[in-house]
């Protein structure tokens, strides 16, 4: 799946007034052109601005419509773009806005492309070579963010809310995985020890996969930071690869134990963190879909099922 049309973004011109002129104010120049960018899931607007000068910016933009949770993720990616340290690479927040229920960001524009879909092996290592050096920025966590048990608890109980809905009649559990349903009390249980599991002293982006990276001529730029958290250094390797499977990349399980933010990793916590998360894009999957957000089940069921390959590779349960 191409996560380039999973979005559906609101266009430059249906952000209030207000904004669009404080943004031009701070930037010392009128906006002569606005570009939608595709990807992601946000239903706000995410514009490259040209200026009537020549420059270039990037803002992106929430209501609170069509999804109400929206300007929350934004405003938590305020804040942590805000307290970046300049050696990350991440574009720096020009300026933002919280009025009125919309929230707006403008960022420093970043002349790059997400990587190729499916993944060319150049790209993705250029991709794990940034990851490296990530950890090695970020360790220790230079500023002050949630606990991972505080940024995903309530994310992490996926096999727990499905045992619970098979033994109250919600869920029939049409359509899932046979391995799964077979091993769902026993996922259940290993589920549970994922706070202690990902423990670790490193700012973690949290959601790292293609259309949060721009790769320029010489660097691979992280983008949208609602999410970061402290934990452990290789959560981020292991968060992205089910993405990187899905859309063509190779066995999750031959790139993490071959990386280097891995070789220290405790493998049973690896083992508990990966079944956290596959639980996670599971039972997500079989929800309605979210305001806004058309393709976003299906984009979560698709990295649920390479999770899942995975998870059944580490565990060896038959």
């Amino acid at each position: 799946m191409n996560a380039s049309t999973t979005a559906t973004r609101l266009p430059w011109h249906a952000v209030p007034e207000p904004i669009r002129r404080t943004f031009e104010r701070h930037l010392g120049a009128p906006v002569v052109e606005a570009v939608t960018q595709p990807g992601g899931f946000s239903p706000g607007a995410a514009v490259r601005l040209r200026l009537a000068d020549g420059r270039r910016a990037f803002a992106k933009a929430v209501g609170p419509e069509p999804n109400p949770l929206s300007a929350d993720i934004y405003r938590s990616e305020m804040r942590i773009a805000a307290a970046l340290p300049v050696d990350v690479p991440a574009p720096r927040l020009l300026a933002s806005l919280d009025s009125g229920g919309w929230v707006a960001m403008l960022f420093e524009d970043v002349d790059g492309l997400p990587p190729a879909n499916p993944w060319r092996t150049d790209e993705l290592r250029r991709v794990l070579n940034a990851l490296t050096q990530l950890a090695d920025t970020l360790t220790p966590c230079p500023i002050a963010a949630p606990t991972a048990e505080q940024s995903c608890g309530d994310q992490f109980q996926g096999w727990r809310r499905l045992v619970a809905a098979r033994d109250t009649g919600a869920d029939d559990l049409a359509g899932l995985d046979a391995w799964a349903a077979r091993h769902l009390d026993a996922l259940a249980d290993l589920e549970v020890l994922w706070p202690s599991a990902i423990e670790g002293n490193s700012l973690l982006h949290g959601d790292i996969r293609a259309d949060n990276l721009l790769l320029t001529t010489d660097e691979v730029m992280v983008v949208d930071w609602p999410w970061a958290f402290v934990g452990a250094a290789w959560f981020d390797l292991l968060q992205m690869l089910p993405s990187v499977r899905m859309q063509g990349g190779p066995p999750p399980e031959q790139v993490f134990t071959a990386h280097p933010v891995a070789q220290d990793a405790d493998p049973a916590a690896v083992t508990t963190v990966l079944a956290a998360l596959t639980g996670y894009f599971i039972c997500q999957s079989r929800q309605p879909e979210p305001p806004g957000l058309p393709k976003l089940r299906a984009f979560q069921a698709a990295q649920g099922q390479a999770a899942l390959e995975w998870l059944r590779t580490r565990t060896a349960w038959t």
